[in-house]
């Protein structure tokens, strides 16, 4: 806690993972290696905050940004082959992460996000936190009322926060999955 107060950067380890006696979460059973930080999140005796090697976290959240491209139905899948889903973005603090990170460390194209079109005008997040409820961040003009484009991208070359459009389902992109971090 002292570092972090200083400003300085929490020491990372690199650990294999292992579970304790209770029920590992998704994300525990998918992965082996770790990359955790010390910094002893408020109110826990637990010391290390972790995620999957190769994921970046953002709070209390790992994120994992593909580098490979599948349409929608294929995206959400995947993720939640991970243990994980497709994100839901819940606060302008978490939008400025992801759209930070979207082109690093590779420069990639639009990225899927969690949010879907259900209805004409109806959009749903893929864990049904409430749409209305969050903030969005569509680009100008968006989402289109093209009766087709039910899924939703981060659109990489947009140059600010409002960055989303929905897209056609069976167009392919890269994906962000998330999943909560595992503190141990």
């Amino acid at each position: 806690m002292e570092q972090a107060r200083l400003g300085l950067t929490p020491p990372k380890a690199l650990v294999p993972f292992s579970h304790s006696t209770d029920q590992p979460s998704g994300l525990q059973q998918q992965f082996s290696k770790w990359e955790c930080d010390s910094a002893v999140p408020q109110g826990t005796e637990r010391g290390w905050t972790c995620c999957p090697k190769g994921w970046k976290r953002f709070q209390r959240s790992c994120y994992f940004l593909s580098l490979d491209k599948m349409n929608c139905a294929e995206s959400a899948q995947n993720c939640t082959g991970m243990g994980s889903q497709l994100v839901v973005i819940t606060s302008k603090a978490e939008q400025e992460f992801l759209s930070m990170e979207k082109g690093q460390p590779v420069r990639r194209d639009n990225f899927y996000i969690g949010l879907f079109e259900v209805n004409v005008g109806q959009w749903q997040w893929v864990d049904k936190t409430p749409y209305k409820g969050t903030p969005t961040f569509w680009r100008q003009g968006e989402p289109s009322d093209n009766l087709d484009e039910k899924c939703t991208v981060m659109h990489v070359p947009e140059g600010n926060l409002y960055n989303w459009n929905n897209v056609k389902p069976d167009t392919m992109h890269h994906r962000i999955c998330e999943a909560e971090a595992v503190i141990v």
